[in-house]
């Protein structure tokens, strides 16, 4: 009788996790896949026509997410910051003889950034007559990196600093021309920031990478004699923070090629102009379409920076992460750990159930049209080379960490039924590749038989 009933409740429990046309068979040919069964997996298939789970696995369990995260911020780049991004915040002061022109900066990543030909804020500030100034207080109320980072990754582009004023996406690009290593912004190009001059045409033709000095904006290029290939252009993260915002200025000034106000006259007005006038920079998608598509981690800091100082009136990652999980997120079926806005960090946890809740809380408010036009599909951006032949019927945003790959996001089935679904695969041994590709197979058996 003993057996019988341990026999019976376990069936019982099973039929709860495995419902419609996710079979057994699947489930095991996956969880046994060489890539998957050394690690901890988690699993949750949720259907939103029937409100019903497919299929759970561990799904209230925490994993760490690594880009899957981007997905809360998309949300919330979504939702608070409009059509189009506030580009900067300014005021008109005529109480002296001449007019002044002082502005705040609000996190925008976009400022002279590759992506965006279109440049309002620039265009303003650089043609702009009158005296400009910056506002004392630039609002920024955390660090330039991020609880959990990886500290030896500072010189990589895809750690690149967080900043209230972000330019040219915060890295210097360096490349050849006229047999000498040439900087973008070009303030770096002066000796006082590298030692690039001391390097001849030999050495450029073996590639180069460069490195920043961990404390201050000082640049080497580093070289190959062995001849292994090394790139012809490299990306660099600048460093950003001083105590006065100074080299921020500095820069400013060399580009647009004029004074700026210092802060310390800007305070000495008797009534300083009101930040009432707004310039938009760019539409809101995007920005959100390449954080997206690219998985691009500086894209998601500052997209949570900006909607901190929306809803805040400063930016915050710490605290827009507290109002967010204690308002729109307050109902999420797990409680999670989130410390960043893109992911980098091994410190945030989360359930698959909490991405389903997600996923269907975005559908719900947004429509599914305009999530299709943020995320990628099959054999786009992060996806590309996996999902070929579901072009069109997957949108999702990948995850992927040493020894941890996700993917979570909006599954199509050939009988044009929706699924949302959030796979995790953490600590395991194979490859990344192996590991995306046991989740692909998985996802196809299911959009085939669903």
């Amino acid at each position: 009788m003993k057996y019988f009933l341990l026999f019976l409740f376990s069936t019982t429990i099973y039929s709860c996790k495995l419902t419609g046309q996710v079979t057994k068979k699947q489930i095991n040919v996956f969880l046994n896949d060489t890539a998957v069964r050394s690690g901890h997996v988690g699993i949750s298939i949720y259907d939103p026509a029937t409100e019903k789970y497919l299929y759970n696995y561990n799904e209230e369990k925490n994993f760490i997410p690594s880009s899957n995260l981007k997905l809360f911020t998309m949300y919330a780049g979504m939702k608070y910051l409009g059509d189009s991004l506030v580009g900067m915040r300014y005021g008109i002061n005529i109480s002296y003889n001449d007019t002044i022109v002082a502005f705040q900066p609000t996190g925008d990543p976009t400022f002279l950034h590759s992506y965006f030909k279109n440049q309002p804020v620039y265009n303003f500030l650089k043609n702009h007559s009158d005296h400009l100034s910056i506002y004392k207080d630039f609002n920024f109320r955390t660090t330039a990196l991020g609880k959990g980072w990886t500290w030896e990754d500072y010189n990589e582009d895809y750690m690149t600093e967080r900043s209230a004023f972000p330019i040219s996406g915060n890295v210097v690009t360096f490349s050849v021309q006229s047999d000498t290593i040439h900087a973008v912004p070009e303030l770096f190009n002066l000796p006082q920031y590298s030692s690039l001059s001391y390097w001849n045409k030999y050495n450029l033709k073996k590639g180069f990478k460069i490195w920043v000095n961990k404390d201050k904006n000082y640049f080497q290029t580093m070289y190959s004699p062995s001849g292994s290939e090394l790139p012809i252009i490299s990306k660099v993260p600048f460093n950003t923070s001083d105590k006065y915002n100074s080299f921020i200025i500095q820069l400013l000034e060399n580009i647009l090629a004029k004074k700026i106000i210092g802060r310390t006259e800007v305070t000495d007005i008797a009534h300083p102009p009101l930040l009432a006038k707004i310039i938009h920079s760019q539409p809101t998608d995007s920005l959100l379409r390449p954080m997206m598509h690219n998985s691009d981690n500086f894209f998601a800091e500052q997209t949570l920076l900006m909607v901190s100082n929306e809803k805040l009136g400063y930016m915050s990652d710490e605290d827009i992460i507290d109002t967010l999980l204690k308002t729109d997120f307050k109902d999420l079926p797990t409680k999670p750990r989130w410390v960043d806005g893109s992911g980098l960090s091994r410190y945030n946890l989360f359930s698959p159930k909490d991405f389903v809740f997600l996923l269907d809380k975005m559908k719900n408010e947004f429509g599914m049209e305009r999530i299709k036009n943020i995320l990628p599909t099959g054999g786009q951006g992060t996806l590309k080379g996996y999902y070929e032949n579901a072009k069109g019927f997957i949108y999702a945003k990948t995850g992927s960490m040493s020894n941890n790959v996700s993917l979570s996001g909006y599954l199509f089935t050939k009988k044009n039924k929706m699924l949302l679904f959030s796979v995790h695969i953490n600590g395991f041994s194979g490859t990344g590749r192996a590991g995306r590709k046991a989740i692909e197979k998985l996802l196809l058996q299911i959009r085939e038989n669903n």
